[in-house]
């Protein structure tokens, strides 16, 4: 007996998942990082002007905004590249 090779239907479930686990790294990792900087560049600007929470409380709230579009720059960029993928693979399906 020989067995059927079954061709997927559409991306392979490894490259989806690849995919997925580095955006949500790149987001994991980015969102602290932005919120952090904002942290200490208020901290430190309050230090120099003698303005004790201001601007700590203007760059923190301000850093969600810019987390915000980070993670929306992120995400718009996996999805083009995942619909690049998809569609190199259904060309590939189509040639064989």
């Amino acid at each position: 007996m020989s067995q059927v090779e079954k061709k997927p239907k559409n991306l392979s479930d490894d490259r989806f998942n690849t995919i997925l686990m580095t955006v949500v790294g790149q987001v994991g990792c980015l969102t602290p990082v932005i919120i952090l900087v904002a942290l200490f560049a208020g901290l430190w600007l309050d230090q120099q002007f003698e303005t004790k929470p201001l601007f700590t409380i203007l760059f923190i709230v301000g850093s969600a905004p810019v987390a915000i579009f980070t993670l929306y720059k992120i995400v718009k960029a996996a999805t083009t590249k995942l619909k690049m993928d998809d569609e190199n693979f259904k060309e590939e399906l189509n040639r064989e």
